[in-house]
């Protein structure tokens, strides 16, 4: 499997205090069956001033300790990019790092609040050649009212991450409600771990791939953990991977008349 939102670099962010926790995660990562992780580390300006350079000469000198230790996990780099005006800038300069140097990047909303012009700003990465993923929408304080606006932004082009503990309650009923709901309607193009440490929010994929088995089928919940991140690794052109099913050609362009009422209405 790979993972690309994870908070595994020690002492950049709200992720890894330190090595010690930093490795201690990246045992727990490889022996849940991850083999790629991408390293996001939080770029907000003014919280976390975190950039492109920096984070990749920390991706390459955690992998040292890594293959020291003997884990074997490979490790690419990202970041997890709050919204900012001067985003497509800030990729096209490298200040702010794709996911393996893809035209594909991790886009964090604010969680409380629903950032203005969202859509626009997302037209805009896209226009400019930019493929943004936006982490976590299950997680959003304000996803109950803007729940439409995710399904438009998937269908102009935006990728959805949901993490995979939110499929297992690890972060409430509501996240717990939202995340299958997305996943079940056929909107999740991804699913990541967004790990920030060893006991509350550890580097466990396996457990979300199970819940999307469970929901989508074998299929579906390998594409979720390994095709789609694969070919984001590889730069492959969205159209060119397998599109989730609410996108598929003929799907409806609902998405929300089906499965998900199937689902309360006797679905096991």
């Amino acid at each position: 499997m790979i993972d690309l939102h994870c908070h595994l670099l020690p002492g950049i962010d709200d992720g890894a205090p330190d090595l010690a926790t930093a490795l201690a995660m990246a045992r727990i990562a490889a022996g849940d069956g991850v083999a790629v992780t991408a390293c996001t580390p939080h770029i907000y300006p003014g919280m976390y001033d975190n950039d492109g350079p920096a984070i990749r000469q920390a991706v390459a000198a955690l992998q040292i300790r890594l293959e020291e230790a003997g884990i074997p996990l490979r490790l690419t780099l990202g970041a997890d990019t709050h919204v900012a005006p001067d985003l497509v800038a800030g990729l096209r300069a490298s200040r702010v790092p794709t996911l393996g140097d893809s035209r594909y990047f991790l886009l964090e909303p604010p969680h409380h609040v629903a950032p203005p012009r969202l859509a626009e700003t997302a037209f805009e990465l896209l226009t400019a050649g930019y493929v943004p993923v936006i982490t976590h929408p299950e997680r959003l304080s304000w996803i109950e009212d803007r729940y439409g606006t995710f399904l438009e932004l998937a269908r102009q082009g935006v990728w959805l991450q949901v993490t995979a503990g939110s499929l297992t309650g690890r972060f409430g009923k509501a996240a717990r409600y939202w995340g299958e709901r997305l996943l079940d309607e056929g909107w999740v193009h991804i699913l990541a771990t967004d790990a920030h440490g060893v006991d509350r929010r550890p580097p466990l994929l396996a457990e979300g791939r199970r819940a999307a088995e469970r929901w989508l089928g074998a299929e579906e919940a390998s594409h979720l953990v390994m095709t789609r991140p694969q070919g984001i690794l590889n730069n492959v052109e969205p159209e060119r991977l397998p599109a989730p099913p609410a996108l598929n050609v003929g799907a409806h362009s609902t998405g929300s008349s089906g499965s998900w009422w199937r689902r309360l209405f006797g679905r096991g």
